[in-house]
């Protein structure tokens, strides 16, 4: 049982507690008196549910989440820990939204994101959309997973004040016979399936200030001929691996890039699209990784050759080992590959494999000006390496005179890879840097470590100023 003197000395500690919450400085809330425009900026970092929990705390909280710009809607409610800690239905979830939506003040919305992977009401999402454009929004992030045609409303695509759209819908993409973004910077498309030509094609001249676009897991089968012909776009992303589709079918999309201000293009699939570049930049770092699909390997190779005509010209580049494996699987020389005069920093994306060594020696001979070469992930683990395998009959001209630095990441200190640095820092004479970046994971103990140190550090090398570091 607990006494009189001990209830009254637990219910001082709360009395302490509450004024030290609520009233500290005096009594001063000062998170409260902060003006409105910081509190809604603070409340922005929240999700939704979290912000409506604020209009609790006192009455000068009450109405303030109805002015927060960012809006964040995620059904993922239904199978965690629901509104406020409670599990909720799709009704509920509905009508939460819908209630959030009614009660918001007049003032214009940011950010507004919606997921419905689970609660999907066609009409319910275009109301809810539809109250966003009223609201003047400038970032519009949907995820919808439909089971039956769903188009957008068509105020979407002609948004005067949308800034960035993304839209994850695993669905054909209708679009109005209209589309026009006057000042869209961002556009992600994922798992949306392209209608036809011309429809696409509208898509993509109507944004004429774009700075950012990515497709992520489309579907082109529909799509013959597109061109993405934008003078202000930056950043270029395309994924076409196969998310639930077949790779057997490469008889797909013509795809034309005019781009002279773009500085980052990522690729990575199968090609089954024909991609072909112009105008590209010195600037463009490209990011570019083709697996290796040997039933439709001839085809994907003279594909390959295609695309990397269109970066003759890049000075930087992030290339899986499997890409470059693509470049010299078929019989090129009826279609060969560019020499790169500009590109100077080449990584290599992937572990190298017994099968990459020799395409990445035919690829080097096209780099006659490359100063720096990092094998991101090293050799691969179950890889043999004998001496006779990085010979080089013609050694790369830039082993001559410009590769100074070469990093070695992911190092596990076995004989393979010693092999192989032997080889390199012997023929590399203009070589200045060999950085050995350790793997902490295999590497052995620090005796080990110490000893295949000391083997690399007597290494002949071929440049009497190469020095190795071990980071």
């Amino acid at each position: 049982m607990i006494t009189r003197s001990r209830w009254h000395t637990i219910n001082s500690f709360k009395r302490q507690n509450a004024l030290e919450v609520h009233n500290i400085d005096n009594r001063e809330d000062k998170i409260s008196n902060l003006p409105d425009s910081i509190l809604h900026h603070i409340l922005s970092y929240l999700p939704t549910r979290d912000v409506l929990g604020t209009c609790i705390l006192s009455t000068r909280w009450k109405n303030l989440w109805t002015c927060v710009e960012n809006i964040d809607f995620d059904d993922s409610l239904l199978y965690s820990s629901g509104i406020f800690g409670y599990p909720v239905n799709v009704t509920c979830f509905m009508h939460f939204v819908q209630r959030i939506l009614q009660l918001r003040e007049e003032s214009d919305i940011k950010k507004f994101r919606l997921s419905c992977r689970v609660c999907f009401s066609a009409s319910h999402v275009c109301s809810w959309i539809l109250a966003a454009i009223r609201h003047n929004v400038k970032e519009l992030d949907l995820c919808l997973f439909v089971e039956e045609p769903f188009m957008l409303p068509q105020c979407v695509f002609s948004s005067k004040t949308l800034t960035s759209l993304k839209l994850e819908m695993n669905c054909v993409l209708e679009l109005p016979a209209s589309t026009f973004f006057p000042f869209l910077r961002t556009l992600h498309l994922c798992l949306v399936t392209f209608r036809d030509d011309s429809s696409t094609q509208r898509l993509f001249s109507g944004c004429p200030m774009l700075r950012e676009l990515a497709i992520l897991d489309c579907e082109w089968m529909n799509l013959k001929h597109v061109a993405i012909s934008i003078s202000t776009l930056k950043s270029l992303t395309i994924d076409d691996l196969p998310f639930f589709g077949s790779t057997d079918d490469l008889n797909g999309c013509e795809i034309k890039i005019d781009a002279s201000s773009l500085s980052f293009l990522k690729y990575s699939g199968y090609l089954s699209n024909e991609i072909y570049l112009y105008n590209l930049s010195p600037s463009v770092y490209a990011s570019i990784h083709i697996p290796i699909l040997y039933e439709k390997r001839n085809e994907i190779a003279f594909r390959a050759v295609k695309l990397f005509r269109g970066l003759h010209k890049i000075n930087a580049a992030r290339i899986s080992s499997r890409a470059i494996e693509s470049l010299f699987i078929a019989d090129i020389e009826k279609d060969r590959l560019p020499v790169f005069y500009n590109l100077m920093h080449l990584e290599l994306s992937m572990e190298l494999e017994n099968h990459t060594i020799g395409p990445l020696k035919e690829l080097l001979q096209c780099l006659p000006k490359l100063q720096s070469l990092h094998f991101s992930e090293g050799l691969a683990p179950c890889m043999r390496l004998c001496e006779d395998d990085w010979n080089l009959r013609y050694v790369p001209s830039c082993f001559l005179s410009s590769l100074k630095t070469v990093t070695y990441s992911n190092f596990h200190g076995n004989n393979t890879e010693i092999s192989f640095l032997r080889n390199l820092v012997k023929n590399t004479i203009v070589l200045e840097k060999l950085n050995i970046m350790c793997s902490k994971r295999r590497f052995g103990d620090p005796k080990k470590q110490n000893e295949v140190k000391d083997q690399l550090q007597s290494l002949h090398r071929g440049s009497m100023s190469c020095a190795i570091k071990f980071m």
